[in-house]
């Protein structure tokens, strides 16, 4: 039920594009702009996604375009209806978190990123460099799984310091203490595997 109002308030926020060309990827824009594409009925298309835009902007930082001319544009999250389905579009501060095709059927597709963007580079790597890319993706995932760890056990010592928390449960003493450069390092390391699962669109509510 909650997916069904979460997709009609997604679609709601879908109006109709300006008719205006895509316009191709650039390098300098390789941190302020995603690209995606896929094929359907004959026809390409393409999810231009703007991070530096918001909804205060002039122009919706998403917009998707057939055949290379944008139909509809929206504020994230957004969702697309295209033949079959539906394009759900979200980001994350770290980036893009959503890309998918949403089938009528049920099917669920992640769309193909531009060569040239973060997201088509790391693919890339990934693709030539498969154990090398797995690694990393792993020790990102311990490294967010330690973050949330030390997080929730500050936050658990904070809240038992409350006097009438304290009188009901007792006081919690986090069992974890940082050192000076690892309160700086840790933050970091996670801030960069936050990234790198962002540009596989594989944020999770850890990344978020």
């Amino acid at each position: 039920m909650f997916r069904k109002y979460k997709r009609r308030w997604q679609l709601s926020k879908a109006r109709p594009g300006d008719g205006s060309p895509l316009q191709p990827y650039r390098l300098w824009q390789l941190f302020s702009r995603s690209l995606f594409s896929t094929e359907l009925d004959g026809s390409v298309f393409e999810v231009d996604v703007r991070h530096g835009r918001d909804s205060s902007s002039g122009k919706r930082p998403a917009a998707l375009y057939r055949d290379g001319v944008q139909v509809l544009a929206g504020n994230l999250p957004v969702a697309f209806p295209v033949p079959g389905g539906v394009i759900e579009v979200a980001v994350s501060e770290y980036g893009v978190k959503r890309m998918h095709l949403m089938g009528d059927d049920g099917r669920e597709q992640v769309l193909r990123p531009h060569p040239r963007s973060q997201e088509g580079r790391r693919a890339a790597f990934d693709r030539r460099f498969p154990r090398t890319s797995a690694a990393i993706g792993a020790v990102g995932l311990v490294v967010l799984i330690v973050g949330l760890a030390v997080t929730l056990s500050a936050a658990a010592e904070q809240i038992t310091r409350i006097e009438v928390v304290a009188q009901h449960v007792g006081t919690f003493v986090s069992p974890i203490h940082l050192s000076g450069w690892v309160k700086f390092a840790l933050p970091a390391a996670g801030a960069l595997a936050a990234v790198d699962r962002a540009l596989r669109l594989k944020s999770t509510w850890m990344a978020d």
